[in-house]
């Protein structure tokens, strides 16, 4: 198989989400959330079990970039997206590569002997969903394996990068690796925030970043939290925090930097450097409650579509309103999947 077909490259922790509904006792129990998503710590980490000993668990492959990965690999030709993070050796990996495959996702993942791969529990409650990461084997991402051979001539080739907020957590430097090397290529790197623990206290690797960064996609609670962690006036000022953010120094001036701030079942909101007082604001056509199963990865699905558009050099309409179909299908499955046989996005 050439390796010179990927044309996207996506980067992040590979997880397997293990997901459960009705899930109010344990929000109250963790003191967790209902629309959030976090790291777990000493006191979450007996979440696991109870999920697999009191409740129906679903297990379906996760990891934000992961996600979207796949969502890319839905729309467009086989062999088109590759992608990389690190896992163990166990079945929870082979479970994600059999995921991956389904959706036309191939994967060059670092496989660390005798770890665990990453989990992550997804409550659901109503349209919400509380994340619960334990990222495990994922944190363990050496940036080495950027420069191995299965995976350098797979950076050279590529022309559009995804990178997760969530790696900022631990793997800054591959990261950086990456957008450094797509922005003196004037190749494209987009930058999803993830959540809201990410502006806030990523912050500084934030920045670092996104000297480097094409095209930032956030969600309202993302950009409320970017627009409070950098003392802008009206937080919640969507428009107003997209500008902020598309008018950050950039390392490449010649692409101007696009900022979309989706928000659930309203619209999402865009914002370019170049024109930063013109937001432009494309409505969501909401679905009908009852076809509504769980929101788990409905944004990385939105990404997805988007990056499928980027690679085929579609406007950043078609790009958006590809991201929308995405994420309505996602909305309609079980967890961050899609309909099966595929249904044609463009």
């Amino acid at each position: 198989m050439s390796t010179d077909t990927y044309q996207l490259f996506a980067l992040g922790n590979p997880l397997l989400d293990m997901q459960v509904t009705n899930g109010e006792e344990l929000l109250k129990k963790y003191e967790l959330k209902s629309n959030d998503a976090i790291l777990a710590e000493e006191k979450h980490h007996p979440i696991y079990n109870e999920l697999v000993e009191k409740y129906k668990v679903t297990y379906v492959a996760g990891g934000a970039a992961q996600n979207a990965a796949r969502g890319a690999a839905y729309v467009l030709p086989p062999h088109s997206v590759v992608y990389v993070g690190c896992v163990g050796d166990d079945d929870l990996a082979e479970q994600l590569k059999a995921a991956n495959a389904r959706e036309g996702l191939d994967q060059r993942y670092l496989v660390k002997k005798g770890e665990k791969t990453g989990a992550c529990a997804v409550i659901i409650t109503g349209h919400d969903r509380s994340l619960v990461t334990n990222l495990a084997a994922a944190e363990k991402f050496e940036q080495s394996h950027l420069s191995s051979p299965e995976v350098a001539p797979l950076i050279d080739a590529a022309k559009i990068f995804y990178v997760e907020g969530y790696f900022l957590t631990h793997g800054t430097e591959s990261a950086l690796e990456v957008a450094k090397k797509a922005s003196e290529a004037g190749k494209i790197f987009v930058l999803n925030l993830s959540a809201p623990f990410i502006p806030q206290f990523f912050a500084v690797q934030l920045q670092q970043i996104l000297p480097y960064t094409d095209v930032v996609i956030g969600n309202e609670a993302e950009a409320e939290a970017w627009g409070s962690a950098n003392g802008l006036p009206d937080k919640n000022d969507l428009a107003a925090v997209a500008r902020a953010i598309a008018s950050q120094p950039k390392s490449n001036a010649s692409r101007p930097r696009t900022v979309i701030i989706t928000h659930g079942p309203k619209s999402t909101t865009v914002v370019t450097g170049d024109n930063l007082d013109n937001p432009k604001v494309y409505p969501v056509n909401p679905l009908a409650e009852g076809q509504i199963v769980d929101t788990n990865g409905a944004g990385d699905a939105f990404a997805g579509g988007l990056l499928g558009g980027l690679v085929l050099d579609k406007s950043i309409d078609e790009s958006i309103e590809a991201g929308h179909k995405l994420g309505a299908m996602c909305v309609q499955q079980v967890g961050p999947t899609y309909k099966w046989p595929k249904v044609p996005i463009f």
